[in-house]
């Protein structure tokens, strides 16, 4: 007895071995659940070993889910797929129900990253009378201390971490168990920005001309850059590889590419309870594609050149009308944040960006 209370003593005291034992925690409910409704993993899933050295020095292998499988998400994932960072409340803070939710996509060591972040366009009060709450959302990493995140967390109380390893092939995964917090922790939103970390956003632009606080918000609204008729990439050799076992079809549905796209949240409830049923895809914006096509709603387009994926040198006057820049260094975004916040007083006024009226009623 007096042994188990000084495991728990160690345990408790020690991050990194709280961490790893709810990623290990996590991922034996999902075997549990896999194996109660009669499936087990394909055999190229990874394993689980109970060498004590393999426990303490987790590997990419060890903890990564492949998404081959259909996800499992219900109304109890966070059990399977536990919060191990969370701030249940971040929506009821006092000022009213939040137009726009941030979910911003980094990975556990990338702090400075999010300090620019915080810095610039995440700030919650960047856009005056909007209510804005930002949250970075992460997965775990094998070779960062926790230590560093509880730390970062208590200072900022913006971070989301979920029970898996945050890697490539997760992507998927991690947008998921985004919305799934929207779900359940602030299903009055207006919109939700799955947005990455290495982009410039032009907070101003996305919702003063593009969401427009002042209209009533669309149902089935879904807007970014873009990507209609592509061709699934058969070479292994490709990060965005497509196996046919995965996706057999020639040409992909419309979807919105990943470095950011914004959507209502009545459909990111949609997107959620749809995708509980589909097979997994291990490219996201691609599976979110695939969940807007099984719904039968298209994107709507946005105006144009607002969405940039391919960069941009910066240029005060030409910033103030992209709404997102993908990639943008977060060096450089610190650089030229105060120079952009004078584009207002310095720029020549440009016609107003909007969304075509006829896009707009077939929302």
């Amino acid at each position: 007895m007096n042994m188990n209370f000084g495991i728990m003593r160690l345990i408790r005291g020690n991050p990194v071995l709280e961490v790893l034992l709810g990623a290990t925690c996590g991922g034996l409910l999902v075997l549990l659940v896999r194996w109660s409704q009669g499936a087990w993993m394909p055999s190229g899933e990874p394993t689980y070993s109970s060498r004590i050295e393999d426990t303490l020095t987790p590997t990419l292998e060890k903890f990564t889910w492949q998404a081959q499988f259909p996800l499992p998400l219900d109304r109890e994932s966070s059990q399977v797929f536990p919060f191990l960072l969370n701030h249940p409340d971040k929506c009821k803070v006092s000022g009213g129900v939040p137009f726009l939710v941030m979910l911003v996509m980094t990975q556990p060591q990338d702090q400075v990253l999010r300090d620019a972040i915080r810095y610039t366009w995440g700030n919650e009060t960047t856009v005056p009378g909007v209510i804005i709450r930002r949250l970075f959302l992460m997965g775990l990493s094998s070779d960062f201390s926790s230590h560093h995140l509880l730390e970062e967390d208590e200072k900022h109380k913006d971070l989301l971490q979920v029970g898996f390893l945050d890697t490539y092939h997760n992507q998927t995964l991690k947008t998921l168990m985004g919305l799934e917090w929207v779900a359940q922790y602030c299903p009055m939103t207006h919109y939700v920005l799955k947005v990455n970390g290495n982009v410039f956003l032009n907070p101003h632009l996305l919702v003063q001309q593009i969401l427009k606080p002042e209209q009533q918000p669309w149902p089935d609204f879904i807007t970014g850059c873009i990507y209609r008729n592509r061709i699934p990439i058969r070479r292994q050799s490709h990060p965005q590889y497509m196996p046919l076992d995965m996706f057999s079809h020639a040409r992909y549905p419309p979807y919105c590419c990943s470095p950011g796209y914004v959507l209502s949240r009545p459909l990111a409830l949609k997107v959620l309870s749809i995708a509980r049923r589909m097979p997994a895809v291990h490219l996201e914006d691609v599976f979110v594609g695939l969940c807007l096509h099984q719904l039968g709603v298209e994107p709507t387009p946005s105006p144009p050149n607002t969405f940039l994926m391919f960069g941009r040198l910066y240029n005060r006057c030409d910033f103030r009308g992209f709404a997102l820049v993908h990639p943008f260094k977060h060096q450089k975004l610190l650089q030229v944040w105060p120079d952009f916040q004078k584009g207002n007083i310095t720029c020549p006024l440009k016609g107003r960006v909007g969304m075509e009226t006829s896009q707009l009623d077939s929302n």
